[in-house]
């Protein structure tokens, strides 16, 4: 529409067509259901959906059992299409609402994590892997971390919705945001040109939740033409770095867990090994 739109004076919420998750937006905060979060036999309950944000922490996983550690979990689907984030339960472990939450139920007393940032340096830091002990690296990791947190922002809920999920096209925020994500990518293109991790030579949580998001769209497999309109092969670093990293076994695991594409809930090893049967 290219019809000039005046704010009015206070805004006011009026339930709008908001395209294809309009359901899921509401100004407000808090439960609309009541339901109990299931438990189920292992550490760590991770309640959660194959999102890039859910993806982040089921990799983590799956790399802390890859490398040995008793990182044994069960992940809940927490299916955001029928409102299960709204659920008294899940509102009790994140009042945020979003996915993933986790509880950890490891030692005497069990607590929520939520924020999948969060999340992956809690385990990172409980386990001593995938996140450097020490400075200057350490510094480092943890800068490309927050700066994930910071920037998916604008490739999912900015590029994402206007170019795929928004109830019409509209050009100027398409332009916008395609602009800003290229940018994002050409700071991972150049950074990967020295080092083969985004954070150094060592893979890490920066890598874990950076992958999900602009490693699969360098992949093209993100939104549907992103690839294409984005022009993602360009990025020749970013591209070596996505495929080194999306051939990792535990990554190729992470990404099934909660995945429409995958299995819906996890709750031993064997959930993981049968689908891939």
């Amino acid at each position: 529409m290219t019809d000039a739109y005046t704010p009015p004076e206070i805004w006011t919420w009026d339930d709008q067509d908001g395209g294809e998750w309009t359901s899921i937006n509401r100004p407000f905060a808090g439960a609309r259901t009541e339901k109990t979060m299931p438990v189920g036999d292992h550490p760590f309950q991770l309640y959660s959906l194959g999102t890039p944000n859910g993806q982040k922490v089921t990799i983590l996983f799956e790399e802390l059992l890859a490398a040995g550690h008793d990182a044994e979990y069960d992940a809940w689907k927490i299916d955001i299409g029928e409102l299960d984030q709204f659920s008294s339960g899940f509102v009790e472990i994140n009042p945020n609402s979003k996915i993933p939450a986790l509880v950890d139920r490891s030692g005497s007393e069990p607590f929520r994590v939520f924020e999948s940032g969060a999340i992956l340096m809690h385990l990172a830091e409980k386990f001593g892997a995938f996140l450097p002990s020490s400075s200057p690296a350490r510094a480092e990791c943890l800068s490309w971390l927050m700066w994930q947190m910071g920037s998916a922002p604008f490739l999912g809920g900015g590029f994402g919705h206007f170019f795929s999920y928004a109830p019409y096209p509209m050009e100027y925020p398409i332009d916008r945001y395609a602009m800003e994500v290229k940018r994002q990518l050409d700071v991972l293109d150049k950074q990967l040109a020295t080092r083969e991790f985004v954070a150094g030579d060592d893979y890490t949580i920066a890598d874990i939740a950076i992958w999900p998001w602009y490693g699969r769209l360098a992949l093209d497999q993100s939104y549907a033409n992103a690839g294409t309109f984005l022009q993602v092969k360009d990025y020749g670093k970013l591209q070596r770095w996505a495929q080194t990293v999306g051939k990792r076994p535990a990554v190729l695991r992470g990404t099934k867990v909660n995945a429409r594409d995958g299995i819906p809930e996890r709750h031993s090893a064997e959930d993981v090994d049968a689908f891939f049967a």
